[in-house]
């Protein structure tokens, strides 16, 4: 054994994350026998409870987060809708951990997963090593925000912020601001920044889809299977929505037909004081503001070589494929809140099963 294995804490399960994804799989460890603290520890970086809506703008309330699904076991009731969703959700999950005693230790980062001794897992981070026989990893993707890079970005003279950083409506008042991304934090950031600033500018790579009607079961059951079927490829998950459209509802109307969501084609270059596009147009600008997503934070499972030639973690349910000890809850299909229910509970399952010697089901 070498000697950073020599010092690790063992239990059979380590849960990396402590937000919806992990807080479910914990809660279906719990359920099924296995004890906290003793069996499996639940490990967070985050500083409070609340996983990354801790972190949302308070202009987020919770009227508008869309489809937030309650954690199993314990109902989400009497919210009032027009506090913030940092507030509403921190005050729940913390409330969920104590009810059901997951024992979350934070802050802790996880700082990297290596192969042990006897067929285990080491998990180093800021609080030692634990050695696990197996490990549930449901960091999801607030801290990767992606940031694409254009020709000049470098030499823009206003402020840059992505929607990881975005402080709320009040502080681009009398700006001009371009909102770069076509998702529902886009729309959103547009929709709020408008009546604030000097002007608003809508670009994006791909001309926005909008879905009129009702979010159906089956349509969210065919947007599951399109990602679903880039992670078992390996290749990077997108987000469902990127595949159900944005929705059309009363507030996106008026956007529309204000002209606040005239969406515009994605510039060409940067420079000092705005974006440029080849065909000669140029529009000044004070902020840009990156609406553009987030990747996944699995970087600490770098050393276990996870990744497909696609960029990816090949995944069969939640397990990964070139490693059977490894769930990733949270990941592509499963990033949906109802999806990280119902992921944790998978991974719990197939867990029991490996733990036991049986072969694992996808």
């Amino acid at each position: 054994m070498n000697d950073i294995g020599a010092q690790a804490r063992d239990v059979d399960v380590v849960v990396v994350g402590a937000g919806q994804a992990g807080l479910s799989s914990a809660y279906h460890l719990r359920r099924t026998g296995f004890e906290p603290e003793r069996d499996f520890v639940v490990l967070d970086h985050a500083p409070h409870p609340g996983g990354a809506w801790q972190f949302r703008w308070p202009s987020l309330t919770y009227e508008k987060v869309h489809g937030m699904h309650a954690l199993p076991g314990m109902e989400l009731t009497d919210v009032d809708p027009a506090r913030p969703s940092s507030e509403v959700i921190a005050e729940y999950f913390d409330a969920y951990e104590r009810t059901f005693d997951l024992r979350v230790r934070r802050p802790v980062d996880v700082r990297a997963v290596r192969e042990g001794d006897g067929g285990r897992l080491l998990v180093e981070t800021s609080d030692g090593v634990w050695s696990t026989r197996a490990l549930i990893n449901a960091t999801g993707t607030w801290d990767r925000p992606f940031w694409p890079r254009y020709p000049g970005q470098e030499t823009f003279r206003g402020r840059q912020l992505h929607t990881a950083q975005y402080p709320g409506p009040g502080e681009f008042a009398g700006q001009r601001v371009i909102v770069v991304g076509g998702g529902a934090s886009g729309t959103q950031h547009l929709l709020e920044i408008a009546p604030y600033a000097a002007a608003t500018t809508w670009v994006t790579r791909r001309p926005p889809v909008f879905r009129e009607g009702p979010f159906s079961e089956d349509v969210g059951r065919e947007a599951v299977a399109l990602v679903e079927e880039r992670v078992r490829k390996g290749l990077p998950p997108r987000s469902v929505v990127s595949v159900t459209g944005l929705p059309l509802n009363d507030a996106v109307r008026q956007g529309i037909d204000d002209g606040v969501l005239d969406r515009q084609p994605m510039f060409d270059r940067i420079t000092p004081d705005g974006v440029a596009w080849d065909d000669g147009r140029h529009i000044e600008a004070d902020v840009i503001l990156w609406a553009t997503g987030f990747r996944a934070a699995i970087d600490h499972l770098a050393p276990l070589r996870l990744r497909e030639p696609g960029g990816g973690i090949r995944v069969e349910g939640t397990r990964a494929v070139a490693d059977p000890r490894v769930h990733l809850v949270g990941y592509g299909p499963s990033a949906s809140t109802i999806g990280a229910n119902r992921a944790g509970r998978a991974a719990v399952r197939d867990i029991r099963r490996l733990l036991a010697g049986a072969p694992a089901t996808a």
